[in-house]
C-alpha cells in the first residue's frame, strides 16, 4: 500500500517519535476487549432472544441477561480506556517527533529548510506531524484490533458450526483486504494533490497575514485572496475525491457482511433441520457477524490514514536528515575560508563566484550590490547555511557542511533580515541565542547594541513583554534587539543581513558605525554605503565581482561611485 520511500520515511518518523510500545499494546488490549465485548454482546443477545422464545424457566436466562448488561457496560468502558491509552501514546509520540525535528533542524544542514517557505515549514511541523500521530490511532490500532476480534469471532462461530465459521473467515478476509486496498489505491492520487495544496495554502496564508499592510498598499492582496479561494476550492474537490474510495470500502464491507449473514442462513437452516445445529445456536451464528464486521469497517479509514501518514513522512524526512558529525568547538579556529567559491540557492543557478577570502575575528567585510544579485546567498554560504555550488567553505579547517550548527554557531552567528521577535519577554527573546544567558549578560548585550537608554526606561526591565513580530517596538529598536541577540552568543564573527534596512539615515549610519567599530569579526550585507570606510574590504557583486576598500571602489568603480552619490544626496 505504501511505496518503499514512504515506508522508509514513516519508519524513520515513528522511530524518532519514540512510541511507547507497552502503552500502545495496552491500548490494543483495551480496544480488543471493547470490540470483543461488542461481539460478545451480540452473540449473547442473540442466544438470549432465541432461548427466550422457547419460554424456558426464567432462571435459565439469568446468567445471559446479566452478561448482556456486563458486556454493554464493558464495551463503553474499555473503548474509553482504549481512547485514553492510544491518544496518550499518539500525543506523546507527536511531542517527541516535533522535538526531534527541531533538534535536527537546529543541528543539521541548513539547506534542508532554506528552500522552503515558512508556511510550508509550519505545515510540515504541524499538520504532517499530526498525521504521523494519526497512524497509531487511526491505522495501526484498528488493524490490530480488527485482527484480534476477527479471530475471536471466527472461533466463536466456528465452534458452533465449522462451515459457517469458514465462510465468516473468508468474508472477513475479503472485507479486511479488498476494502482497504480499494480505499488506499483510489485515494493515493487525490491525497497527494491535497497534501501539496494544503502546504501551498499554509504558505500563502502566512504570507498574507505577515505582509497584509504591504500587500494592501501595493494592491496585491486581491490577487492573493483570489489565489487562496482557488486553493480552497481545489482542496474541497480533492477531499470529495478522497471520500469516494472510502465509500467504496464501506460498500465492500457491507457486501461481505451480507454474504456472511446469508451464508450463515443457507448453511445453518439445513443443519438445524438435520439436528446438527440447535436453533438457538443458529441465531448466534447469524447475528454475531453483525458485530464482527465493526472491526473491518475501520480498515478503510485506516488505509486512508496510512496513505496520508506515508506522504506526510516523505515531507518530514528531509527535515530529519541525520545531523553531520559534531566537531568540538575547542578544535575549531575561528577562521572562515572560502576557496573558488561559487554560490547559488539550492536547486537554482549559479549566482556569484568564484570568490576567495579569509575572515578572522576582528576583520570587517561588507558585501554590497543591487537587489537580487546574491548578497544574502553569499552570506548564508559563508555561514554554512547553504552548501556551495562549487568550491569550498571551511570553518577552522573543516568543511562547514560537515559541522553541526551548534558548533558553527560558536564561531559565526547569523542574523537574517527577517529574523523573528517572539511574543514573549525581552529576556526570553535574547535567550534564543543562548539558553544559559544570564541577566547581567543580557543587559550588557543591550547596552553594547546601543539600547541602554531604551532599556533603562522600561518599567519591567527584562520582563517586558514584546509583541509578536516586534509590533511593540520601533524599527530601529527591532534592529538593535536583533544585534543584541547576536552579541549574546559570544561568537567572534557576526554575519548580518541588512542590519540598517528601513531605519532613518541617522540611525542607520550610527548602527553601521557601531558595528564596524566593534572588535568582532563582521560580515555585513548592506545597501548603505555610508560608513563603509571603516570596513577592511568591500565586495561588490554584479556582472563582474569587484573588491577592495571603499575608497578604492569609489575611485575605480563607476557603479559604486554613482550609488554613493545617490545615497549622499538622499541624506541631505
Amino acid at each position: 500500500m505504501l511505496t518503499p520511500e514512504e515506508n522508509a520515511a514513516l519508519r524513520e518518523c515513528l522511530a524518532l517519535a519514540q512510541v511507547n510500545r507497552k502503552r500502545f499494546a495496552l491500548a490494543v488490549l483495551f480496544g480488543t476487549i471493547g470490540l470483543g465485548s461488542s461481539i460478545a454482546l451480540a452473540a449473547t443477545s442473540a442466544w438470549l432472544i432465541a432461548r427466550a422464545s422457547q419460554m424456558p424457566p426464567v432462571l435459565d436466562l439469568t446468567v445471559a441477561a446479566t452478561s448482556v448488561r456486563m458486556f454493554g457496560i464493558s464495551k463503553a468502558l474499555f473503548r474509553y480506556a482504549e481512547r485514553l491509552s492510544s491518544h496518550w501514546v499518539a500525543l506523546a509520540g507527536m511531542g517527541h517527533l516535533r522535538a526531534g525535528i527541531y533538534a535536527r533542524l537546529a543541528d543539521g544542514p541548513g539547506d534542508a529548510v532554506v528552500s522552503l517557505h515558512r508556511g510550508d515549514l509550519l505545515a510540515r511541523t504541524g499538520a504532517d506531524v499530526d498525521r504521523i500521530g494519526d497512524t497509531l490511532v487511526k491505522a495501526v490500532l484498528p488493524a490490530c484490533v480488527a485482527l484480534a476480534t476477527g479471530v475471536v469471532s471466527v472461533a466463536i462461530v466456528g465452534f458452533l458450526s465449522p462451515a459457517i465459521g469458514a465462510v465468516l473467515a473468508a468474508c472477513l478476509l475479503f472485507s479486511g483486504i479488498v476494502g482497504p486496498l480499494l480505499a488506499g489505491r483510489g485515494a493515493r492520487l487525490s491525497e497527494s494533490r491535497r497534501t501539496a495544496d494544503q502546504a501551498e495554502l499554509a504558505a500563502l496564508s502566512l504570507a498574507m497575514l505577515e505582509g497584509s499592510a504591504e500587500l494592501r498598499v501595493s494592491g496585491e492582496m486581491s490577487k492573493l485572496t483570489a489565489a487562496r479561494t482557488e486553493l480552497e476550492a481545489r482542496l474541497r474537490k480533492h477531499r470529495d475525491e478522497a471520500a469516494r474510495p472510502a465509500a467504496g470500502a464501506v460498500v465492500v464491507d457491507q457486501i461481505a457482511l451480507g454474504i456472511a449473514v446469508i451464508a450463515a442462513l443457507l448453511i445453518g437452516i439445513p443443519q438445524v433441520t438435520s439436528g446438527a445445529l440447535p436453533p438457538v445456536q443458529l441465531a448466534v451464528c447469524v447475528l454475531t457477524p453483525l458485530a464482527a464486521f465493526e472491526g473491518t469497517a475501520m480498515l478503510g479509514p485506516a488505509a486512508l490514514a496510512l496513505i496520508r501518514a506515508g506522504q506526510s513522512a516523505t515531507r518530514i524526512a528531509p527535515l530529519i536528515t541525520a545531523a553531520p558529525e559534531v566537531t568540538s568547538s575547542a578544535e575549531l579556529d575561528p577562521v572562515i575560508e572560502a576557496r573558488n567559491l561559487v554560490v547559488g540557492w539550492p536547486g537554482g543557478p549559479d549566482i556569484a563566484g568564484p570568490i576567495d577570502l579569509t575572515i578572522r575575528p576582528g576583520d570587517k567585510l561588507a558585501i554590497v550590490g543591487p537587489s537580487g544579485i546574491g548578497k544574502s546567498t553569499l552570506l548564508a554560504t559563508l555561514a554554512g547555511l547553504v552548501e556551495p555550488h562549487a568550491g569550498s567553505v571551511t570553518i577552522g579547517g573543516h568543511e562547514a557542511s560537515q559541522l553541526a550548527r551548534s558548533c558553527v554557531s560558536k564561531v559565526v552567528t547569523v542574523t537574517a533580515e527577517d529574523a523573528h521577535i517572539f511574543h514573549t519577554s525581552l529576556m526570553e527573546n535574547l535567550r534564543v541565542a543562548r539558553r544559559d544567558l544570564t541577566e547581567d549578560e543580557a543587559i550588557d548585550a543591550l547596552r553594547r547594541a546601543g539600547l541602554g537608554d531604551w532599556f533603562d526606561a522600561l518599567p519591567a526591565g527584562l520582563d517586558t513583554m514584546l509583541g509578536s513580530g516586534a509590533t511593540t517596538v520601533s524599527g530601529g529598536e527591532r534592529r538593535r534587539l536583533l544585534l543584541a541577540r547576536a552579541l549574546c552568543t559570544h561568537a567572534p564573527i557576526l554575519a548580518l543581513d541588512e542590519p540598517a534596512e528601513h531605519l532613518d539615515p541617522e540611525l542607520a549610519d550610527e548602527l553601521m558605525a557601531d558595528l564596524l567599530a566593534s572588535g568582532l569579526g563582521i560580515i555585513v550585507v548592506t545597501h548603505r554605503l555610508t560608513g563603509l570606510q571603516h570596513a577592511d574590504e568591500v565586495i561588490r557583486l554584479g556582472e563582474q565581482i569587484d573588491r577592495g576598500t571603499h575608497a578604492e571602489l569609489l575611485a575605480r568603480n563607476p557603479e559604486h561611485a554613482w550609488a554613493a552619490e545617490q545615497e549622499e544626496s538622499c541624506n541631505r
